[in-house]
């Protein structure tokens, strides 16, 4: 009796394995599962506001926003808008747990950050992801922040510390809120673990998308009133201002 069925096909060989573009199929011109065509025409993000990152109409400014109320965290680094095709791999990575879009996007990530890194952007002491409410990550089976910061962590040598902040409250969904209803959804939401060493470093929060910046702004407001040093927040996708074009 025979432990293995006989099999007279190709034999999968992961290191000498051709990648072929998760978006159109044809083969890649790199390691990475995409093309170069495909990775060209994601919605890059252009002109942007120098701290959140929301899309602007000329570079080198500060949204009003930011100006009024300035954030906790010092800087957004995101690479793409959220628009297609960007947002339909978001959305099947994260409710659909099609992990290879999320790795694919984690990747392209890596490298804008690394790009960053070279140029002018502070490599921070550790990545933080966005913890997932109890319930969110019971449905799900796992949390999409925290996958993203193990991929980047792997990919640019940052620590990931997964057990710094904890979501103590099931918030109502994030999307299907108002600006203001997301700050109010979110009060008290979140909490340090009991002898978090947070004085002194630089953190950098991690999430799939960034909208009203809610999110963002009540995690870094807890972490640097624990004495942070700086607070950056990296993220897929930005969203545009509600009402304005995508």
């Amino acid at each position: 009796m025979r432990c293995q069925p006989r099999y007279e096909g190709p034999v999968y060989i992961w290191l000498k394995n051709k990648q072929f573009c998760l978006l159109c199929s044809e083969e890649a011109d790199e390691d990475t599962p995409i093309c170069i065509a495909c990775e060209t025409e994601l919605p890059w993000l252009g002109d942007q506001c120098r701290t959140c990152a929301l899309p602007l109409p000329s570079a080198g400014l500060t949204c009003g926003q930011c100006l009024n109320q300035p954030p906790a965290f010092e800087q957004v680094a995101v690479p793409w808008t959220y628009s297609f095709p960007v947002d339909t791999l978001i959305t099947r990575f994260k409710h659909s747990a099609k992990w290879p879009f999320g790795h694919l996007l984690a990747e392209l990530l890596a490298q804008f950050l690394q790009h960053r890194f070279d140029e002018d952007l502070n490599r921070p002491d550790a990545l933080v992801p966005v913890p997932l409410a109890s319930k969110r990550l019971r449905q799900r089976g796992f949390n999409q922040a925290a996958m993203l910061a193990r991929w980047l962590g792997t990919r640019l040598d940052l620590p990931c510390d997964e057990r710094l902040l904890l979501r103590t409250q099931d918030t109502s969904a994030q999307q299907d809120l108002t600006a203001d209803a997301r700050k109010k959804n979110l009060r008290n939401a979140f909490a340090l673990v009991p002898d978090a060493l947070i004085k002194g470093r630089h953190l950098a929060l991690v999430d799939d998308v960034l909208t009203t910046g809610a999110t963002a702004q009540a995690l870094a407001r807890l972490l640097m009133d624990a004495g942070a040093a700086r607070v950056d927040v990296y993220c897929l996708a930005r969203t545009p201002k509600p009402g304005d074009a995508t």
